[in-house]
């Protein structure tokens, strides 16, 4: 990945990669096709020659060829699926792991709520091995067929060709008739499954106030406006694909009458009846298929188009840097740094929520992060752990950024615990071990006990095996939050950023936060705290106080402590900035 979004789009460069596969199934598609002609061919045979010479030897000849033949055709068009199924599969392998890791970095800088790229993806990888594409294929076989039919007569051609003419124009009303009704119930499910999921994130609080009548009506409303965009589309779709089967049943009596009437009149022969209706059918058929496919193959190519517009924004950050640099030792620099809030350029709201953020740490140091509510903590934490990047100003660990150091490369040696504890599905070891694939027992247990939480996943019936994703997980608030502390210190990060760590701590869990902020510090990593409890800030040695997004004060902890206990006495109008220049 780039910063600029996926590298060369990776489902373009996915399915161009196929291309020597689509060319296989064209192959294919050529010798079942020419197959097919083994029917009309068969039925021409039996009427003008088998019946006229009365000569079983002959038909029994013929019956035994097209065994063979059709045989033939069946392995065909098993290879041909097989070879379509096998790029669908090859597709998604490819996509996906990418997909995935993008999608989760645009989910942390907001990304766009709601929308699942991984189910757009399934989407087309449904459509690739669907029979729809082999009607694709197909497709330019129509006037090879078409053109057979004018050797038996010209009439005949001409009746089917304006048979397709006319289904052509079916497909293309369906188009026109259904496709903002279908973009628009894309769009609301989206909306829909946001409020869904929200709701089901937050059901003990829905619940717990009395709000899930209003919830269920809200998402009631965005459902039913979604169902009727679908509806609406799938009604025009079904009225058009039962009139496209009607008129080719029609075609086909039409195609049998004008072959009796040319036949009345000796322009053409009894069997040439038979093989040229099954022949305008053989034309027909792909067209019928696509057009009873349309839905489908919108909805992947809707998919196809939401993908890659999704894939076209940047990233914040690369995964992958162009240069890995050595690990950090851990020096934070700040240098005016700002951050408007998320998407307010976009929407004409320039308001900045951290503006003018300067310090710097050494390994070893630890800040608390002091303020009032709104006072930017939380989104200096976010831009310390690199979730979100500056929008003025630089922000550099051991003298390069986010966007030097990459993803993959700085991710490990960051601790971050966030103010909302959430857990992956999976045991409590492996959320600790952040799903390491081979990770150590020995540093989940080193990074538990740091935590001063080993004790307590001991004494769980599953130990470190207990599964944490059910809704009813044995595990309370604090401890959820100390074992959330034991995943941001595993193998002793550099940097580590607690964001109200204290938040759901007890007497004793305060002590073992302390205690392991002490030892970080001890271990040369640069340890920030945003506080809003006393304690939180009982080990660390600096502080910096932020007020409207803005620095108020900061250095050592006893010196702003007092400079702040000052202004609580002094009142509203004395500053701790001012009092600390007029000191040095």
């Amino acid at each position: 990945m780039s910063s600029s979004g996926v590298s060369e789009q990776p489902l373009r460069a996915a399915i161009g990669a196929a291309r020597s596969g689509f060319l296989v199934a064209a192959v294919v598609s050529l010798a079942i096709n020419l197959l097919m002609l083994t029917g009309p061919m068969f039925m021409l045979q039996v009427y003008d020659r088998v019946l006229a010479s009365q000569s079983v030897p002959t038909l029994v000849a013929i019956l035994v060829l097209v065994v063979v033949l059709f045989t033939g055709m069946g392995l065909f068009e098993m290879i041909r699926a097989r070879i379509l199924s096998r790029i669908a599969h090859g597709i998604d392998m490819k996509v996906s792991p990418d997909l995935f890791q993008y999608w989760l970095q645009k989910s942390a800088g907001g990304g766009t709520p709601g929308y699942r790229p991984l189910t757009d993806l399934g989407i087309i990888r449904s459509f690739f091995s669907s029979p729809y594409l082999a009607a694709i294929f197909d497709l330019p076989w129509f006037p090879i067929y078409l053109g057979i039919v004018f050797l038996l007569h010209p009439w005949l051609c001409y009746l089917a060709s304006a048979g397709a003419l006319i289904g052509a124009g079916i497909a293309l009303l369906n188009e026109w008739l259904t496709g903002k009704a279908a973009g628009d119930a894309a769009r609301l499910e989206i909306v829909e499954n946001r409020f869904s999921d929200e709701a089901q994130r937050n059901a003990d609080s829905v619940l717990a106030m009395g709000m899930t009548g209003h919830a269920a009506a809200t998402w009631g409303r965005q459902r039913r406006a979604a169902l009727a965009a679908a509806q609406t589309a799938s009604e025009r779709a079904d009225v058009l694909t039962a009139t496209s089967k009607a008129f080719r049943m029609f075609l086909q009596s039409a195609i049998l009458a004008l072959g009796a009437f040319l036949v009345i009149r000796q322009e053409m022969s009894a069997g040439s009846i038979i093989a040229g209706s099954i022949l305008a059918g053989r034309a027909l058929a792909p067209i019928d298929q696509v057009i009873g496919g349309w839905r489908q193959i919108r909805r992947a190519r809707l998919a196809r188009k939401r993908l890659n517009d999704y894939l076209a924004n940047p990233l914040p950050l690369a995964l992958k840097p162009p240069v890995a640099l050595p690990q950090p030792k851990g020096e934070v620099t700040l240098a005016q740094v700002g951050k408007f809030a998320p998407n307010a350029r976009s929407s004409g709201d320039a308001r900045a929520i951290l503006q003018g953020i300067s310090f710097a740490l050494d390994p070893g140091d630890g800040l608390g992060v002091i303020g009032p509510s709104a006072s930017g903590k939380t989104s200096l934490a976010k831009l310390l752990v690199g979730l979100w990047m500056p929008d003025q100003g630089q922000l550099r660990i051991d003298g390069a950024t986010f966007q030097q150091w990459g993803r993959e490369n700085i991710g490990p040696h960051v601790g971050y615990l966030p103010q909302a504890v959430e857990f992956l599905p999976g045991t409590i070891a492996e959320n600790i071990s952040r799903f390491e694939p081979e990770a150590r027992d020995e540093d989940v247990v080193a990074a538990a006990e740091l935590a001063g939480v080993h004790g307590m996943i001991l004494s769980l019936p599953g130990g470190y095996a207990t599964p944490v994703d059910a809704a009813l997980s044995p595990l309370t608030g604090g401890q959820r939050q100390r074992i959330a502390l034991a995943r941001a210190v595993y193998k002793l990060p550099r940097l580590v950023v607690l964001d109200e760590p204290n938040s759901n701590l007890d007497a004793d869990g305060d002590e073992a936060l302390a205690r392991a902020i002490l030892t970080l510090r001890e271990k040369g990593a640069v340890v920030v705290v945003m506080a809003h409890r006393p304690s939180a800030i009982a080990a660390v040695d600096k502080i910096l106080m932020l007020k409207d997004g803005r620095m108020v004060d900061f250095g050592p902890k006893q010196e702003v402590i007092a400079r702040v206990t000052e202004a609580m006495r002094q009142g509203p109008g004395f500053n701790p900035a001012t009092a600390k220049a007029s000191a040095a």
